[in-house]
């Protein structure tokens, strides 16, 4: 059994951010040609204000991009930035410690990795998510 988790809430948050990023910056990349101050916009500006926009709105999808895909053999946890695949022999423990924010997992030597696709503020998801990869965990451990 295959399982893969992505955060709901953030991804919808990020999404609309993303896209409202996009909407005003064009829009004052639209107006900057026009302005009573006596500053001269030229096309270069507002094509730059435009592209601003896109990489803020690319900056705030990356909060959309947390991922988990368990199975039989591992884990593979993807985070905003770093992905990574452990094999459930080096996972000690699958937590949920109270007040944390996302998962973990917990590794030997006191070292754990924050697994940010299960997010508390998904609630019932994250308790789902939580359980599907401790089965998992426990099947795959003597």
């Amino acid at each position: 059994m295959a399982v893969e988790f992505r955060p709901k809430k953030i991804r919808l948050v990020a999404v609309t951010c993303a896209v409202f990023l996009v909407a005003s910056f064009t829009v004052v990349g639209l107006l900057l040609g026009d302005t009573p101050t006596g500053v001269i916009f030229r096309t270069s500006d507002q094509v730059a204000m435009i592209c601003l926009g896109v990489l803020l709105a690319c900056g705030a999808l990356l909060l959309a991009r947390p991922r988990v895909r368990a199975d039989a053999e591992g884990i593979e946890v993807r985070n905003v930035v770093t992905a990574h695949r452990y094999a459930w022999s080096d996972v000690l423990h699958v937590s949920f410690p109270d007040g944390a924010s996302w998962a973990r997992l917990e590794l030997p030597d006191d070292e754990y990795v924050s697994v940010m696709a299960v997010q508390a503020v998904d609630r019932e998801h994250a308790v789902a998510a939580v359980r599907a990869l401790r089965e998992l965990h426990r099947a795959a451990t003597p």
